[in-house]
């Protein structure tokens, strides 16, 4: 489910796009990504019906996606109807620019000079993804005037709102496979997010809320480090941490959606050689250190170099025996 949000977000998978204010790098929401609307066929929508179905099983399951999606999708999603301000959430820019044209003669611009400062000549607008779309049937030659700018700003709104409909819509139908939708209209957009998604961040604090220690105490000098390391992480660090002992980026926004306690276990190893995990067990393995400056170095280090299960690949390799079976995913 990791690598699956990894492709969306990265464009492996072209289901999402980055919103108009992360390419301008202008605005809010600039870490945020909106549906494809150009993606309009059947197969294409099928893949977005796809991405419904683990909206539901994340849901269902307790176990968040990290897909940072804008605040309008989940509006959408949820059926709440968007305003020009969710537009500007997204596209600071263009909205600038209609209000530019709608109060354009508070500027002293007359219907004699409108096309000298105004050089649209149609109701095309420029979409989410940057082409040029009629924004009504014919819009082409449909004239844009210094009388009729109001309507053009209106529908120009409109359309930009609307325009991830189909795919919403395709979203929805492959949530109601695993989850009752119509409930959707009862949650705010932030709720339903955070059910999918859990949290964004990660909390050293949460993390002690549900630790549990082996072979070591709270007292230890590993664990007084380790807890200071997580604690001098940036935000970045700590979610590839996660992910290093959890082999996922988010967690659940209730702690009671746990499925197991963060486990932390001191390990017979050489001094200061590399952590290990067991994801599958939510379990960081410390062998000793010599101090808490090289064990920041080998778990920067561990995290960042370790972002794949390693004993899938290698249990895959080596399992001729089919009545051999194995619960540790490590990294």
């Amino acid at each position: 489910m990791t690598e699956m949000c990894h492709e969306l977000v990265t464009g492996a998978v072209p289901l999402l796009i980055p919103t108009p204010n992360a390419v301008s790098d202008v605005g809010n929401n600039r870490d945020r990504f909106l549906f494809n609307p150009d993606l309009t066929q059947s197969h294409h929508l099928l893949w977005f019906k796809f991405l419904g179905i683990l909206f539901g099983i994340a849901i269902r399951t307790k176990k968040p996606l990290a897909l940072p999606l804008a605040p309008l999708v989940w509006k959408l999603l949820v059926g709440i109807a968007p305003s020009s301000a969710d537009l500007e959430e997204v596209d600071m820019e263009y909205m600038q620019s209609l209000r530019a044209i709608r109060d354009i003669d508070q500027d002293g611009v007359t219907e004699d000079t409108f096309h000298d400062v105004i050089p649209l000549e149609s109701f095309e607008c420029m979409s989410m993804t940057g082409a040029r779309v009629a924004v009504v049937p014919g819009g082409r030659a449909v004239p844009l005037t210094f009388t009729n700018r109001q309507e053009y700003v209106n529908r120009t709104i409109h359309y930009r709102l609307h325009q991830m409909d189909r795919q919403v819509a395709a979203v929805r139908e492959g949530m109601a496979w695993i989850i009752p939708v119509p409930l959707l209209s009862l949650m705010t957009a932030a709720h339903l997010e955070q059910l999918v998604c859990g949290l964004p961040h990660i909390s050293v604090a949460t993390l002690k809320k549900v630790v549990r220690y082996r072979e070591v105490d709270e007292h230890d000098p590993l664990i007084v480090w380790l807890w200071a390391i997580l604690e001098s992480f940036s935000p970045c660090e700590r979610v590839l941490f996660v992910r290093f002992v959890s082999g996922r980026s988010r967690l659940p926004a209730n702690l009671a959606d746990l499925s197991q306690r963060f486990q932390v276990m001191r390990v017979d190893r050489p001094i200061d050689t590399l952590p290990t995990a067991q994801t599958c067990f939510f379990q960081l393995r410390l062998p000793p250190y010599s101090s808490q400056e090289v064990m920041a170095e080998r778990l920067r280090y561990a995290i960042n170099n370790c972002r794949s299960i390693d004993m899938d690949n290698y249990m895959l390799a080596r399992n001729q025996d089919p009545n051999h079976h194995s619960d540790d995913d490590e990294f």
